[in-house]
């Protein structure tokens, strides 16, 4: 959250006015259009991100997060980072005051949305409510900060090499191109490196082996097509796997559930 839509001149979000007003967490709310990019900018408060629909995706120097409706990003303080919103959604963001961010996650995470926390957020960046009185929004924001405190960090983040690293284009590459069957070795002999010193290079560069960042890479990018409806089996094999099976196991390994179970709350 940094910007306004294209409808609205696409110039920065002007939260001077909610500063002003003391209060410890504060929000808005902004429509984003289809294939809209909010530029890279940070904030000097603690940040949560939430889009009721879609899936928007969070960009910043240490790494990529895939935000589903079920779930919002938070970002510490003076993290800088973009948004790419691939369906129209209504994204709401909720900034903390540093003093509140003491009592809120210390590392920057994708959080579950509870549906008391879905309420507090939406409640928070309503502008247009006549009982939001500043003692109701304080009230508000004391218990969003307990219902974040409270909410399990989930497994949608991408750790992300420095921009002068040449394992990033290897990143970027498959991010273009999560099916890419390209191996290791394979890798390795475009970078003019030996296999053993590429896995070597990819683990200090993200701090997972490639393999596991691949399938990684692989299991979120397939959320983006499962909301889109596409079948389960074209998802599967879009995304470099052999079968059905093989992406289900995958999946319900690292997210918990089985892809159709996903696809259906989409």
């Amino acid at each position: 959250m940094g910007f306004f839509s294209p409808e609205d001149g696409s110039h920065a979000l002007d939260l001077s006015a909610r500063e002003a007003s003391g209060l410890p967490i504060f929000g808005v709310a902004v429509r984003y259009p289809a294939g809209h990019i909010v530029p890279m900018h940070e904030h000097p408060h603690g940040h949560l991100i939430y889009a009721d629909r879609g899936l928007l995706r969070v960009e910043a120097e240490s790494g990529q997060w895939l935000v589903p409706p079920t779930a919002a990003v938070w970002l510490r303080p003076g993290v800088a980072h973009r948004l790419v919103v691939p369906v129209a959604l209504q994204a709401h963001g909720l900034f903390a005051r540093e003093d509140v961010c003491a009592r809120l996650p210390a590392t920057d995470c994708v959080v579950h949305v509870s549906g008391l926390l879905r309420e507090l957020i939406v409640a928070l960046t309503r502008t247009d409510d006549p009982a939001a009185s500043p003692e109701r929004m304080r009230l508000l924001g004391a218990l969003l900060a307990e219902e974040l405190h409270a909410q399990p960090a989930l497994p949608l983040h991408l750790p992300w090499p420095a921009a002068d690293d040449p394992i990033c284009r290897v990143c970027q590459a498959l991010l273009n191109n999560p099916g890419n069957a390209a191996t290791a070795a394979e890798w390795a002999g475009r970078l003019a490196l030996g296999e053993k010193t590429f896995h070597r290079r990819f683990l200090q560069s993200t701090g997972i082996s490639f393999g596991k960042w691949r399938q990684q890479l692989r299991l979120m990018s397939s959320l983006t097509l499962l909301m889109q409806g596409m079948p389960i089996t074209q998802v599967a094999l879009a995304s470099g796997y052999d079968s059905h099976s093989a992406y289900t196991t995958a999946f319900s390994k690292q997210f918990g559930q089985p892809p159709s179970a996903f696809a259906a709350n989409r």
